[in-house]
Parts: C-alpha cells; structure tokens; sequence
C-alpha cells in the first residue's frame, strides 16, 4: 500500500426523499456502508436553504432515521395508506442547483456508463438526468418567463458528452494527480494537521491516533475550474455541505481502446477536457476574452497503462498532453453577411499583447516551458484572409520573447498545411511527423517509472535527446504543443494525431513493450489510436462546428475512399446550417448553464440582449483595478520555477489547494481494490473487464490463419478487421 492514495467519494448513490416541507437526499457510498444526509428546504419560495447535519451514518442509523420522518410527517398518528415520507428518484450525484425567475431547481444524474477505467479509477458518462423544482406548490411565485429560461437551460445536453469520476480528478492531468501522491511524508503530515483544523466533519478524525503504522494519507485537489462545466451550479451549496458532495463534471471526450501485445493487455485512454471560459460555438466564439481565455480551448491527454498491474503505486503508467485553442488576440468575424468563410476583422488594436500575455501566463503556469504554438493557417493568399491572423500572432510571440529568458521562449511555428495538402510533390503527413519529432524532443512526455532496461540493452539515439525533466521515479513533461487554425478543428486534429503517433510511440518504447521507439501506419496499433482520435475529432467539432470532421487523417495520406467525398460534402453543408441557424440558440443556452448570464427581475432578458459581448469581456463593465506590468508579463513565481509547471511545485500555495487525511489502510475511503472488484455485491465480467472497449485483436488484426499477431506489423489494406474499405467479418 503506497503512503498516499486518491480519496474515494463517499457519495456515489444518492435517494431523494420528499415530504411537503423537506427534500432529504440521501447518499452513500457504493458498499452502502456509510451515509450521509442533506436536508432542503421547499417553504422558501425563492432562498436555497440547504443543511448537512455534518454526521456519517450506518445503514441502520440511517433506516432509523427515515423511519421517524415518515412517522413525523404523516397526517395522523398511526393512519394506514400514504405516507408522510415518499421517494422521489435514485441518483448517482448532483449537477447542481440553479435559479431563474422563480425558486430554485435541483439538476440530478439518474443514468450513467462507465466510459473508462485508469488505475481502477471509473470514468463515468453521464446518460440522463432529472430536474427537480424544490419549492413546493404552496409557496411557488409563478413567474410567465419562467419556462422560457427553463428550456434553454435544458437546451445543453447532459447526456451527450459529459463525464465525471469518484475518485480520480479529471480536470486535472495524469502527471499532475500522480505528483500529488508522491509528496514527500513530512509535507502530508503537516497538511494533514492544517485539512483537521479547517475540517467540515466534527466526528471523521476518531480514533486516527491509534492507528499507528496502518495509517495511510488520503489526498483530494481542488479541481482546476476552467475545465469543470457545473462549478457555478454548486457554488451557491459548496461552503455549507462536505466535499463529497461536490462532484465536478467535465465536457469533451473521453474514450478508451484495449491493445493486446501478445496478450499482454496496455489500455490506450483519450481525454479530452474543453474549456468553461469562453465557450460557445463557431462564429460566435473567436479569438481571446480580456482574461486571456481563448475559444474553443480543448486539452488532450492521452494516456497509456499497462493494464495487467492496476494500482497507481505498482502499475506503469504514462500520459501526453496537448491542447488547441483559437488564435489569442480580439478577432471576430460578421456571420450576418451569410457566407461560407465571413471576413476576420481585429477587434481591438493590442500594441503590448496583453490579451496573448494572460493567456500564455496561464499555459507557464499549467505546463511550465517551453510552450511550442503550431500555428496551420494559410500563409498566401491571393485575397488577404487567414493571413490576417498569422501576422498579429508572429508580432505578439516577438513582444512578449523579448522579456523571456531565451531558455524558456516561445516557440513559434508557422506551416501552411493547406498549401501543403494541394501539392502533388509534398507529403503532408510527413512533413507532420518531422515536425511532431521535434516537439515531443522538446517537451517530453511523462511516465511513472524509472526507464526500462530494454533502453539500455537496446539503446536508441533518439531516446538519449529526449526532453522533458528526468527525476528518480521516472519522466515528466515540461511545455505543451499549443496547435491552431482558424476553427481548431480538421487541420488542428490531423496534426494532434501526428504528434501523439509520435509521442504514442516513446510512451510504449518507455514502458519496454517495443524496440525502437517508431511506430508504422497500417499497423493495428496506430489504426486502433486513429479510430480514437477520430472519435475524439468528430465529437470537438459537434460541439463547437456543428458537424463532424470534414477532413480527417485518410484525407491528408489521400487513401480515402471517394464515398468519403460525398461525405465530406454533407459535412461542410451541415456546418454550414448549424453555423447560420442553430448556433445563436446553442450559444444562449450554453450562457445560461454555465452562469455567464444571470437572470434577474427587471433586467433584460436573456434574448433580448443584442449580444453576449459585455458578458464574456467584463472590462467593458468594470474598470480594471490593478494594471498588469507590459514587460514583466507573467505571474511572480512562475519564472523562478521554470521549466516546471508552477502548478506541480510543492510550494505553500499549492499545498493550499489539498485536502490531505489519514485513513486506516483498508478504509473504504482510500482501499480502490474493493472499490473496483466490490467483493461485497455481485458482479458481472462485462462490467468489471470492459468487454466492450474496442480491442486490437478482436477489431483491427486481420482474420486469416498464421498472421503476425503483433499489433506493430504492418497490414495491407485487405488484412485487417477494420479498413478504409470498411468492416469486414467472419462468416457465421
């Protein structure tokens, strides 16, 4: 047992229980073994009252408990038929609370599926939800605007895209979280005093002091709040309940592929977390806010575990991280004049790159240096469009170099791609993989343990110029690939394959399963990854296009199919729709979910507004207090730390974000083992195995007797399950 573990939430099945004046929602965790109690007040026609008595109950305290509510609220003492107490729904956690016009509502997930499993951590998709208006009928205040701001609230799809997990925090990243394990013991020990002191629970430190030896640090992080979607919605209860309560939802991707080595199980798993800030769709989202916030911000991690071991402490492990975002500077374009590619215009003349200045603070502050900016916009022009943007960028990156250290700089790296794909001489994918080298030689990638002794047996001279930050327990990565074009979608995707081809590639060679850290196409391994990938493209470019991808990764190799034509044809023409019709709506509702407008009696109403300028640009409101510095750019500290992401330095500050306690070893709270296998119910193996993952040898190898069952020889197009000539199958 390592000397810290994630905590596991004690909340992960929740009951709602009515009565005319009370709600009581009920949660436990999944042994059903520990319960808690919060109880909402419905005689408040516009107030969120809501109590958490602060204790932790058995099952029979708990049953105890109901049993007097229902006898306390019936009509009559002793009377037969209704009860005073009746259940209302089953749950799995609270989205949150939210209040338009009239009293408040509580956003309830009632379905969900497991997506993903890292470290025997479940990754959760949620499939349905429930929206429960608390106050009663009694003292509800109609209001005629009401259902108006209720259906474009519900406007955002919970069920399409959404995740969370119980004990493992998605909004952070795979090196972040296992950092924070590895904390040295003298540290914990003194958090663990500071958590006690600040603690919510009055009865959860009992008996901690006889433990002795047994005693493990249990550690939860503060999520990191631009990558969580439902923080506004819990912010009105987060200071009066208990931590377990709170479960933060992420929006994106998430998906998760078996690759069979030989038998040997390795778990490839794509994350991707989009950006709360600034969000919104296409033409309606461009550029940066005066916060440094930019549109369409999406952080992609790929991960790969070797799944025959499952603990953070004794498993291999290994991530990746990306991330595309429009270009930061105000720019914009008019969609009302109703073409395919409206006119950029710069909004705003920024001589001292403030806007480029926040917004890459916050990138030396999340991923450390360097940060490498793979800008793919078109270059020439014979009418000055793309062009526009390439050039402000180029003269922000030189202001703001200028006071960086040269270690630590900016790397700026312009590539025409479409001028690329056009050329008959010219390998688009190759020029990519060039180009992907080097980044991942730069930055690194981070992996759990020290290098394999295949890398000394075998040793690669690409291996020994790796970059990155080499400590005693392994790799990590230090700087980011920062990929745009103009809509961060068809270009920006095909280039974050490339790279995590590439960087897939050192991931499985740090892990011992491959001799020379390249990887082919047409192999299993990399067909299984694209599938991924275009999974995780078709699902970012829904979400802010409209659409799925219009060119994918077999459109730049040109081995696509031309059924494929046709296709790409519907998909422009859907964009295109959505972009003119659907998209100003989406935009409302996504302003309204996450608390960007709030609506309130005697203002204008959400659709009235016209625009949503003044609400994502809040300088335009209120004057700016303190004024940045035009030269020392960035925020103190940060430098000093550099290459280091300042958020992974142990420092005061951050230890601040933590919540460390210390648990018996085999306390539910922190024992994952029970929690994944669950000795205590039964379990079925599709459940347990993730049967239904995609698998490169039931998937992608190819049917026929005597092939190579490895994942990494190259197939013909005909020789595998999967193709561009599509499926094939035994017969039966």
């Amino acid at each position: 047992m390592p000397a810290a573990a994630p905590i596991i939430s004690s909340v992960q099945k929740l009951v709602l229980y009515e009565t005319r004046a009370r709600y009581f929602l009920v949660g436990s965790n999944h042994a059903e073994t520990k319960y808690r109690v919060l109880k909402i007040d419905r005689t408040e026609p516009k107030d969120l009252v809501v109590i958490d008595d602060r204790h932790v109950y058995t099952q029979q305290e708990v049953r105890e408990l109901l049993g007097r509510l229902d006898l306390g609220n019936r009509t009559k003492i002793g009377q037969k038929g209704t009860s005073g107490l009746s259940r209302a729904v089953s749950a799995f956690g609270i989205v949150g609370f939210v209040r338009f016009l009239e009293g408040y509502y509580v956003v309830l997930i009632t379905k969900r599926r497991k997506m993903a499993d890292i470290g025997g951590h479940a990754i959760y998709k949620v499939e349905d939800t429930n929206m429960i208006y608390i106050p009663n009928d009694s003292v509800r205040v109609t209001h005629p605007d009401e259902a108006r701001y209720l259906r474009i609230f519900q406007n955002v799809d919970l069920s399409s895209n959404f995740y969370f997990s119980y004990s493992y925090d998605l909004s952070h990243s795979l090196q972040y979280n296992l950092t924070v394990l590895r904390m040295p013991l003298e540290i914990l020990g003194t958090e663990t005093a500071r958590t006690r002191q600040e603690s919510f629970d009055i009865f959860e430190d009992e008996g901690l002091a006889a433990q002795g030896g047994n005693g493990v640090f249990g550690i939860c992080s503060e999520p990191y709040r631009k990558y969580v979607w439902n923080g506004k919605l819990l912010d009105v209860v987060k200071n009066a309940v208990h931590r377990d309560w709170l479960l933060y939802i992420i929006h994106g991707f998430c998906g998760q592929s078996k690759l069979l080595i030989y038998g040997r199980p390795v778990y490839v798993t794509l994350i991707a977390r989009r950006s709360s800030k600034f969000a919104g769709t296409r033409f309606l989202k461009r550029g940066a806010n005066c916060e440094g916030d930019v549109a369409n911000e999406v952080e992609t991690e790929q991960i790969l575990c070797d799944a025959s071991v499952m603990s953070f402490s004794a498993g291999s492990y290994s991530s990746y991280v990306q991330v595309r975002g429009s270009v930061p500077l105000y720019w914009s374009q008019d969609i009302s004049t109703m073409m395919p590619k409206p006119p950029i215009t710069l909004d705003q003349a920024d001589p001292f790159a403030r806007v480029a200045a926040l917004h890459f603070d916050q990138m030396l502050q999340r991923f450390g240096s360097p940060i490498i900016i793979l800008n793919l916009v078109k270059e020439r022009e014979k009418r000055k469009h793309e062009r526009i943007l390439s050039e402000e960028l180029v003269t922000a990156v030189i202001y703001l170099n200028q006071f960086l250290p040269p270690e630590h700089a900016i790397v700026y790296i312009p590539w025409d791609m479409a001028k690329y794909t056009k050329s008959k001489l010219c390998n688009v994918l190759d020029r990519l993989n060039v180009i992907a080298e080097n980044v991942v030689k730069k930055t690194g990638f981070f992996v759990n343990r020290p290098d394999s002794y295949s890398s000394v047996l075998r040793p690669d001279e690409k291996w020994n110029e790796l970059g990155g930050c080499v400590v005693p327990t392994g790799r990590l990565q230090t700087g980011v690939l920062r990929t745009n074009c103009v809509d961060c979608l068809d270009r920006t995707n095909t280039a974050q394959f490339m790279v995590g081809k590439c960087a897939l590639a050192y991931q499985l060679y740090s892990l011992g399963l491959i001799d020379k850290p390249n990887l082919q196409f047409d192999t299993d391994a990399v067909r299984l990854f694209e599938e991924l990938y275009e999974d995780h493209g078709d699902t970012l470019s829904l979400q802010y296009g409209g659409s799925q991808l219009v060119h994918r990764v077999k459109t730049y190799r040109k081995i696509a199919p031309w059924t494929q034509h046709s296709k790409d044809i519907m998909q422009t023409l859907s964009r295109y729709y959505s972009n003119a019709f659907s998209d100003a709506d989406r935009q409302d509702s996504i302003n309204l979910f996450l608390g960007v407008f709030q609506p309130e009696e005697g203002k204008p109403h959400l659709w009235e507004l016209p625009t949503d300028f003044y609400l994502h640009q809040k300088d335009t409101i209120n004057l700016v207090q303190a004024r940045r510095s035009y030269t020392y750019w960035w925020t103190p500290g940060v430098l000093k730390h550099l290459p280091m992401p300042y958020d992974e330095v142990t420092c005061a500050e951050n230890r601040r974000k933590l919540i460390v306690k210390k648990f018996h070893k085999f306390d539910e709270e922190i024992d994952i083992h029970n929690e994944f296998f669950r000795p205590y119910e039964l379990s079925s193996f599709d459940d347990i195995f993730c049967l239904a993952m995609t698998n490169s040898i039931r998937d992608f190898m190819p049917k026929n007797v005597g092939i190579d069952p490895s994942p990494f020889t190259v197939r013909k197009p005909d020789e595998t399950g999967k193709s561009v000539l599509g499926p094939t199958r035994l017969p039966t």
